[in-house]
């Protein structure tokens, strides 16, 4: 079993007033020259290990105080085959040395048939992650590799902030009577009193499976959502309607232009948490010069303060 469960570090971090997630989403070719290891025998003539490991460490030894998170994009590794891996598996291991009340959540919306799953949750396992993205399109019988992990995060994707998002996510699907009653088996109030319309978005209808207990994918208690900033109303449907206090990570602020006053208003649960905030560009690219880690540190406060300011106003 997992030493660590990412919902106890999470709620330990809100407890603290911290809701900002820093994406490392950390792209070589931007990385500033005051963190490059130059290496001619790679092509882009950089160490991508030492140059990306280098730069990670550095954002995280100025932002390890602030942070709900951190949350590594694969793709940015993957990019450079094995000496991205080292760089990403370095990384979440010195996050562990430096900040290990501070969970990492791999940003890899993985997705396949139910054997190929179980290999992605042994690379899940070995870089020692606290939790996942996970792309719902398959179903919970493909993806019961990833909802097993009982002490893991399992963060579905449900409305994403990308422009395109609508192209699937806003059909309107209709519900079997069979599909309403196994998810009104899964919630917490009676038959009786629970009510779902019978057609709705399909993002909604993600966002009903998830999030029911019983029958749904939420069954260990380890299931979050992500719900983009670009789309507050989404949000704020989601949040009152279906999943309750259940954890929305909410990508597309910054870079992306979510508003996050109205971010922080549409997806505080009834406590004024469950919210993890993600900037990825903004915080770790805010500048290009020798003091990158110092302008993450100030870009992390003010967000860290604005979100906090917008939760007061709530209340």
């Amino acid at each position: 079993m997992n030493a660590r469960n990412f919902f106890r570090l999470l709620e330990a971090r809100w407890a603290q007033d911290l809701f900002v997630c820093v994406g490392l989403d950390s792209d070589l070719s931007k990385i500033p020259e005051a963190a490059q290891v130059s290496d001619k025998t790679y092509p882009v003539g950089l160490d991508p290990t030492a140059t990306i490991f280098g730069f990670n460490s550095a954002i995280v030894d100025a932002t390890k105080d602030l942070v709900c998170a951190y949350k590594p994009n694969i793709a940015f590794y993957e990019a450079h085959g094995g000496a991205g891996w080292l760089a990403l598996y370095q990384t979440v291991t010195y996050i562990h040395e430096v900040a290990p009340e501070v969970p990492v959540i791999l940003d890899a919306k993985r997705a396949d048939i139910g054997n190929t799953n179980n290999g992605y949750v042994r690379a899940f396992e070995l870089l020692q992650v606290d939790a996942i993205t996970v792309n719902p399109y398959l179903g919970a019988e493909a993806l019961q590799p990833f909802l097993d992990q009982k002490d893991r995060g399992i963060i579905v994707l449900c409305r994403t902030s990308n422009p395109g998002a609508g192209e699937f996510q806003d059909m309107v699907v209709s519900v079997s009577e069979e599909q309403f009653a196994n998810i009104s088996r899964g919630q917490p109030v009676s038959d009786s009193e629970f009510s779902m319309p019978r057609t709705m978005p399909l993002y909604q209808y993600v966002a009903y499976r998830v999030a029911a207990r019983s029958t749904g994918w939420n069954k260990n208690g380890n299931c979050a959502i992500v719900v983009g900033a670009t789309y507050p109303g989404e949000l704020r449907e989601v949040r009152q309607q279906i999943v309750g206090d259940m954890p929305i990570l909410i990508p597309g602020i910054g870079k992306q232009g979510g508003d996050i006053e109205k971010t922080v208003a549409a997806g505080i649960d009834s406590r004024g948490q469950g919210i993890i905030v993600n900037s990825s560009r903004g915080i770790i690219f805010a500048s290009g010069g020798s003091d990158f880690a110092e302008a993450a540190r100030r870009e992390t406060v003010k967000l860290s303060d604005t979100i906090n300011d917008c939760r007061q106003k709530g209340e």
